[in-house]
């Protein structure tokens, strides 16, 4: 695990369990260069605890990247709570991890994640004020859906020549609160939507609501579309996987979509552009980070506003550069962290 952390210049790691309430829960702040790390707090089963502490290791080294090329004042971090099959009671085992999070003294913020929800941080308020997406102060996902439906436009104009999404074919792969979302403003843009997700009840949803065409889940890599969106957990493009792709852009609001940086440059061989998920899916991390601050709502959607210039300038930086945009992203990020 130190390996992993050296490489990839992370800070420091946190474990704390709390037995009465089963809480086994990983904290890492990877940096804090730029004001306190904040970072979701993600409550999921992991094979392993190992897997549970990379997991967080390699999100809270996105989140330091998201708001290093959001333009805030946000160091990068991410907390994992180990799932178990039965808990007895949820709010106590939320407010044991506020406690955690009070032990770092501000250095950590947390916010809503894959597998936690608005309630869930009201109860960790409970112990802790360095959490956000309270009920009181609202659920991230619409503005996350808004910035990555903006970098896709931005996507379609660098690769397909127009940013109008009239008659797209849209493959969203995943529809949680941020999936869902994004899969409602493209098909109000006209967009011809192909979903998937584990869950049948939600592509249902999908089919009626916005007239989807349903794909199965382990089908949809290879389905024939102008835009590959992946929305869900984890990492889903791997060296098998790009072959499979037959697509010619991706842009989606899922972390870490990449296994590694080879991936990207296996995409950009194949004539498939890449829009780095920690540019086109700051929305989330926009609105809670600025929220925290007491930032107003025209202030947020100013922030908003900058992820398309953002991405449109990766891949300016790209294309001059002949390298992924994944790989410029990167050097950007550091550079604003490192100097």
């Amino acid at each position: 695990m130190f390996a992993l952390m050296q490489s990839t210049r992370t800070q420091s790691l946190h474990l704390f369990i709390d037995p009465p309430t089963g809480l086994k829960a990983v904290v890492a702040i990877h940096s804090e260069q730029l004001g306190p790390a904040m970072g979701g707090c993600r409550y999921l089963p992991y094979a392993d605890d190992e897997s549970a502490m990379t997991d967080a290791i390699r999100l809270a080294q996105g989140m330091s990247y998201k708001a290093a090329l959001a333009g805030l004042p946000m160091g990068g971090g991410k907390a994992v709570i180990v799932r178990n099959p039965h808990v007895e009671n949820r709010a106590a085992l939320f407010e044991a991890f506020g406690r955690f999070v009070d032990t770092l003294q501000g250095r950590f913020i947390t916010a809503v994640d894959s597998g936690t929800s608005t309630l869930d941080m009201d109860c960790i308020a409970q112990a802790t004020p360095y959490v956000t997406s309270t009920t009181a102060s609202g659920d991230p996902s619409p503005h996350a859906a808004l910035g990555v439906f903006a970098g896709i436009r931005a996507t379609s104009m660098a690769r397909l020549g127009s940013d109008n999404l009239e008659g797209l074919r849209v493959a969203v792969q995943g529809l949680g609160n941020v999936g869902y979302a994004l899969a409602e403003q493209l098909h109000a843009a006209g967009a011809e939507l192909l979903v998937s997700d584990l869950d049948a009840g939600k592509v249902r949803l999908a089919v009626e609501q916005l007239n989807a065409h349903p794909v199965a889940h382990e089908a949809l890599l290879s389905t024939p579309c102008d835009i590959f969106a992946p929305c869900g957990v984890g990492p889903v493009l791997n060296g098998q996987s790009v072959m499979q792709l037959r697509c010619a852009a991706v842009a989606g609001s899922a972390n870490n979509q990449l296994t590694t940086l080879q991936v990207a440059d296996q995409l950009e061989s194949r004539g498939i552009l890449y829009a780095p998920d920690y540019v086109i899916n700051a929305g989330g991390l926009i609105y809670v980070a600025l929220t925290h601050r007491g930032e107003g709502l025209g202030t947020i959607t100013a922030h908003l506003a900058r992820i398309p210039s953002r991405l449109t300038e990766v891949f300016a930086h790209a294309q001059a550069e002949k390298r992924s945009p994944a790989r410029v992203a990167q050097m950007l990020a550091e550079r604003l962290l490192y100097g």
